[in-house]
């Protein structure tokens, strides 16, 4: 059992780091993306995995974004799952997709009132296979947020989080692309 379970997870980890350099390789086509309408999805997909978790969503309307549209699902559908996991002990959790004036830029944002993180740690979380939770709390991989961070930079963005343990976190990102 103990076999069949690592390697299914090494399955997972192979898949998600060839997902990676997918990312870093394919090419971006960009357009008009309704980034609220994608959110909606993501979050409606969500609920449906766990239609009996307690989760009140509040998505921004009307938030669009030039770029690539299969690259920014992937960023949202990543911190989307992310912000739903770490939730996911909060007998009422909360979790909010907008946008923001940050760092004198206009940036989107994910936040839940989820598990947190040590600020002092937030430098280890875009790397790939780094995790400031460990599996027996929180399943994953490790890969999620260097992808996103490789879509928004190769958006010519930057991301970055504010958060403390046990008060949920805030995902910010930028794309330097057209915004409107």
């Amino acid at each position: 059992m103990r076999i069949r379970n690592a390697a299914a997870r090494m399955g997972v980890l192979i898949d998600d780091f060839l997902n990676l350099a997918r990312v870093t390789r394919t090419e971006i086509h960009l357009e008009e993306v309704d980034l609220s309408s994608l959110a909606r999805s993501i979050a409606s997909d969500l609920r449906a995995c766990a239609p009996e978790r307690d989760v009140h969503v509040t998505i921004q309307p009307d938030l669009q974004a030039h770029a690539d549209p299969s690259l920014l699902h992937l960023t949202l559908a990543n911190l989307s799952e992310n912000a739903w996991k770490f939730t996911s002990k909060r007998p009422s959790a909360r979790i909010e997709f907008g946008r923001t004036a940050a760092n004198g830029h206009s940036a989107f944002f994910v936040r839940d009132n989820g598990a947190g993180f040590d600020p002092a740690h937030a430098a280890k979380l875009f790397g790939a296979f780094q995790r400031l939770h460990t599996t027996a709390e929180f399943p994953g991989t490790g890969i999620g947020l260097a992808t996103v961070q490789r879509v928004v930079q190769r958006h010519g963005g930057s991301i970055w989080a504010k958060s403390q343990p046990d008060c949920g976190a805030t995902f910010y990102f930028t794309l330097e692309r057209r915004q409107c």
